[in-house]
C-alpha cells in the first residue's frame, strides 16, 4: 500500500514474491528492487488553480528502480539511497539539500536496507536477515563492523532505525534491541532489549515513537518512546476491529497505521474499512490520542464515503487523505469550527468528534516531471532525461510522513502542499473559511483579502458573518495574550495553537482604510462594521486602538451625523482616550459641542491635565483653567509652570494678568511660605511687567481685581 516503506519491500526468500500494492501487483526481488508490470500512463494537462492539493514543482530526482538499481528511503534524514550493480555504487540524495553524496562500497551481497546515522558519519547496511553492518564513511579504510540479532535462532530482522546520534534500534520478529554505536572503537554496546512477538512495526522519527504489532490479528500495539540513552515502554492498547470481520485471520495491516503529530499532539492514525452491513460510514480514519499512562484514546473520526485503499499525509496540521481507486484526495482539520460539534452516536464512542471533509474530494493538481540534466542523476547513461508525464495516484506511489510521496518507477520524490487560495475559491461560508485559514501558515494576506471581499460591493456578507470573523480574530489575540502568562511549558502549549494573528493595525491598514476611500461603500455599513469590531474587542478584553475610534468619528462627522456621534460618546461606544479627545478638539469649528465633549473626556481620564490646560488656554478660558488647577490640589499645582498662564493673561488684558499673577503668588505662598516665584520658573519678565503696571504687589486695581479673584476663583469646579 501507499504507506509501505521502500526499505521494507523485500523478502527473505530467494524466489520472487507478489505483493499487492494499491490493488496492483509488483514483484519484489530479494535484492530489494521492484520489478513493475508495465502500465499505461496518461499525459496530464496544464495545472489549474482550482486544486487544493498539489505536488511540488521541483521534485527530488533519482535513478528509477530497474533490474540494476535498488532504491531505499530514510525517513529520519529524508534521504534517498540509489544502489547500482548490487552494492558497488551508492548515490545519496537529500530532500533538504541539492548536494548528492556518492559512495563506493565492496560487493558483499544484495542490500536489503541502508541508512545514515543522524550525524552522517556512520552508514548502516543490512544485507542478511540477521545482521547489520556499519561503515565509518569518513575513515579512509572504511572497515566494516557488525551487529547481529542476539536472541533466538528463529529471530530475523524486520528493520532498523537510528533513534539518536550513535543510537540504533533493531526490530526483530521477537522484539527490539537498542544499541549504542561507538564509531571510534568500531563496536556496539547493548542498552536495552524488549521481548514481544512482532508482526510488523511503525516508527516515527520526529516523535521517536515505535509501535510493535502483536497478536494473531495484529491489532495489539506496543508503543515505545526513545530518549537519549534509553527507551520507555508505554501502555499497550488494542485496536478495535469491526465485529463482522473474520477473527481467524490477521486484520490490522501495517499500511493502515500511521503516527502523526497534529497541533502539537501525538496521534495514532488508523484506517478502517467497514464491511458491508456494518453501522456507520463506509470507511473512516480514526485518530487515537496518545497518553503516557492511558495508552491511546479514540478522539476523532474522519468520515469517508468510499471504501478502498487510503494513504495519509499531514500538511500544515491538515490531514490529507488520498484514495487510489477514485484518484482523489480530501482534507480534514480536526479543529475546524463548523458551528456545532458532531459526536459519534455509536455505543461507547460518545466522546469521539466526527469530522467531514473541508471541501469535496478532488484530484491532486496535474503534474509533469521537468527535464533533468543527467549530471544531477549519478551514473545516468543518457545525456538528458526528457519531461515525463506523471500518473497521479499511481500504484507505484509510496507515501511517507509527514508530506512525502515517492514514485520509485519514475525516480521522483515530491512534497505535498495544500493551496489555501484554492480552498478560498471553493468555500462559500467566509466565517468557516477564515476559521480554517487562521491555523494555516503564510495565510495572513489571504485572510485580509477574504475579509475585504466580505465587505466589498458585490461580495458583501451579512453583518452576522462579519461579526463571527471579528470574534475569531479577537479570540486568537486573547490566546496570544494568555500565552505570555504562566509557566514556560504552558506558554509553549498555548502558542502551538496560534498560527496567524490578525490585529487591529492589520485590519485598519488592509481593510478599513481602503474601504473608507471607496464611494460605493455606504457609510452606515462601515460604521456598523467598525462598531461591531469594537464590540468584539471589548468582549474579549482587548484595548481598542485610538485609530479605530477616529475612523468612526470621522465617518460620522463627514456625513453630518453629530447626534449619533454624541450618543456614541455619551454611552461610551467610543471609549475615552487622549487621541479621541484631541480629535474632538479639532472638530470644534465643525461641531462646537465637540470642545466640551473633549474636555469632559480628558477630565474623566484623570491623566490628561496638560491637555485640558492646553484646550482651555487655546479658547482663552484662563479663569476656568485656574479653577481646574486649584481643584487638583497643592501637590499637582506645584508641578505646573506659571509662565504659559501669565503669558496668555498678558495677551488678554491687565485685569486678567493681575488676577492670574495674584493666583500664582498665593500658590507660591502656600507652597514655600512666600509669594516670590522660584528662579527656575523663568517668570522674571512677568514680575517686572507686573511691577511696572501695578507698582508692586501692594498696589494695583484692588477693587476690580480682588472682586475677580473672589468671584471667579471662588468655585473649585472646572
Amino acid at each position: 500500500s501507499l504507506s509501505l516503506s521502500l526499505t521494507q519491500l523485500h523478502t527473505q526468500h530467494t524466489q520472487l514474491v507478489p505483493v499487492l500494492f494499491l490493488g496492483h501487483f509488483f514483484r519484489v526481488c530479494p535484492s530489494g528492487y521492484l520489478r513493475v508490470r508495465q502500465r499505461d500512463t496518461c499525459v496530464c494537462g496544464n495545472m489549474a488553480d482550482a486544486y487544493p492539493v498539489r505536488l511540488c514543482e521541483k521534485p527530488l530526482r533519482f535513478l528509477p528502480v530497474n533490474h540494476d538499481t535498488s532504491v531505499f528511503f530514510d525517513e529520519a534524514n529524508k534521504q534517498v539511497f540509489t544502489v547500482r550493480d548490487g552494492a558497488t555504487s551508492v548515490t545519496v540524495s537529500s530532500v533538504q539539500t541539492s548536494r548528492h553524496i556518492t559512495l563506493s562500497l565492496p560487493h558483499r551481497g544484495p542490500v536489503i536496507s541502508m541508512k545514515f546515522s543522524l550525524d552522517q558519519r556512520v552508514l548502516a547496511v543490512q544485507r542478511t536477515p540477521k545482521t547489520i553492518h556499519f561503515i565509518n564513511v569518513q575513515d579512509a579504510d572504511r572497515t566494516e563492523y557488525s551487529q547481529s540479532c542476539k536472541t533466538k535462532n528463529s529471530t530475523h530482522l524486520l528493520g532498523f532505525n537510528w533513534t539518536h546520534q550513535n543510537e540504533i534500534v533493531l526490530i526483530t520478529n521477537q522484539g527490539l534491541e537498542l544499541y549504542h554505536v561507538n564509531p571510534e572503537k568500531r563496536s556496539l554496546k547493548s542498552l536495552k532489549t524488549f521481548s514481544v512477538s512482532v508482526n510488523w512495526f511503525v516508527y516515527s522519527h520526529d516523535s521517536r515513537l515505535l509501535f510493535l504489532s502483536s497478536s494473531p490479528q495484529a491489532n495489539v500495539l506496543h508503543p515505545f518512546h526513545f530518549k537519549g540513552g534509553g527507551v520507555t515502554k508505554l501502555t499497550k492498547f488494542e485496536v478495535e476491529l469491526p465485529s463482522l470481520y473474520n477473527h481467524t485471520s490477521q486484520k490490522l495491516m501495517e499500511r493502515d497505521v500511521t503516527i502523526a503529530t497534529i497541533y502539537g499532539r501525538l496521534y495514532v492514525v488508523l484506517v478502517k474499512n467497514n464491511p458491508k452491513g456494518a453501522p456507520g460510514p463506509r470507511a473512516e480514519i480514526v485518530l487515537c490520542q496518545l497518553a503516557k499512562s492511558e495508552g491511546a484514546t479514540k478522539a476523532h473520526s474522519l468520515l469517508l464515503d468510499v471504501n478502498g485503499r487510503f494513504a495519509v499525509n499531514i500538511v500544515d496540521n491538515l490531514i490529507v487523505v488520498h484514495h487510489q481507486a477514485s484518484k482523489t484526495s480530501c482534507l480534514f482539520d480536526i479543529r475546524w469550527n463548523t458551528g456545532r460539534p458532531d459526536y459519534d452516536t455509536r455505543p461507547g464512542a460518545s466522546h469521539v468528534l466526527l469530522h467531514k471533509p473541508i471541501v469535496t474530494s478532488l484530484p491532486i493538481a496535474p503534474v509533469q516531471l521537468p527535464p533533468v540534466n543527467a549530471s544531477t542523476l549519478a551514473d545516468s547513461k543518457s545525456s538528458t532525461i526528457e519531461p515525463v508525464p506523471c500518473e497521479l495516484y499511481s500504484a507505484n506511489w509510496i507515501v511517507f510522513q509527514p508530506d512525502i510521496i515517492i514514485d520509485a518507477k519514475l525516480g521522483a520524490l515530491w512534497t505535498v502542499s495544500v493551496q489555501p487560495e484554492a480552498l478560498a475559491k471553493r468555500m462559500q461560508d467566509k466565517a468557516q473559511l477564515v476559521d480554517l485559514l487562521l491555523r494555516r501558515t503564510g495565510c495572513k494576506k489571504l485572510i485580509l483579502r477574504v475579509v475585504a471581499q466580505a465587505m466589498d460591493k458585490g461580495t458583501r456578507c451579512k453583518l452576522s458573518t462579519i461579526a463571527k470573523i471579528f470574534d475569531q480574530f479577537s479570540a486568537v489575540c486573547r490566546e496570544l495574550m494568555a500565552s505570555n502568562q504562566g509557566s514556560e511549558a504552558s506558554k509553549e502549549e498555548k502558542r502551538r495553537n496560534i498560527s496567524i494573528v490578525i490585529d487591529q493595525s492589520d485590519l485598519y491598514q488592509s481593510v478599513f482604510s481602503p474601504l473608507e476611500e471607496k464611494d460605493d461603500v455606504p457609510y452606515k455599513f462601515m460604521v456598523a462594521v467598525l462598531v461591531d469590531y469594537i464590540r468584539s474587542l471589548n468582549a474579549y478584553g482587548i484595548v481598542v486602538q485610538h485609530y479605530l475610534y477616529e475612523l468612526v468619528i470621522n465617518l460620522l462627522v463627514r456625513n453630518n451625523r453629530y447626534y449619533q456621534l454624541h450618543q456614541f460618546l455619551q454611552y461610551h461606544v467610543v471609549n475615552d482616550s487622549k487621541h479621541v479627545a484631541c480629535l474632538l478638539l479639532s472638530l470644534e469649528s465643525t461641531y462646537p459641542p465637540a470642545f466640551q465633549l473633549a474636555l469632559d473626556m480628558l477630565k474623566r481620564l484623570s491623566t490628561a491635565n496638560e491637555e485640558i490646560f492646553e484646550g482651555l488656554l487655546s479658547k482663552n478660558q484662563l479663569l476656568a483653567a485656574l479653577r481646574y488647577m486649584r481643584s487638583l490640589g497643592q501637590e499637582a499645582m506645584a508641578t505646573i509652570s506659571a509662565r504659559r498662564f501669565l503669558d496668555a493673561a498678558l495677551k488678554t488684558d491687565e485685569s486678567m494678568f493681575f488676577t492670574v499673577f495674584r493666583f500664582f503668588e498665593e500658590r507660591n505662598r502656600s507652597l514655600r511660605g512666600r509669594p516670590d516665584f522660584a528662579p527656575g520658573e523663568g517668570c522674571e519678565t512677568y514680575v517686572l511687567k507686573f511691577n511696572s503696571l501695578f507698582g508692586g504687589s501692594e498696589q494695583g486695581p484692588q477693587t476690580s481685581a480682588t472682586a475677580l479673584v473672589a468671584s471667579n476663583l471662588g468655585s473649585s469646579k472646572a
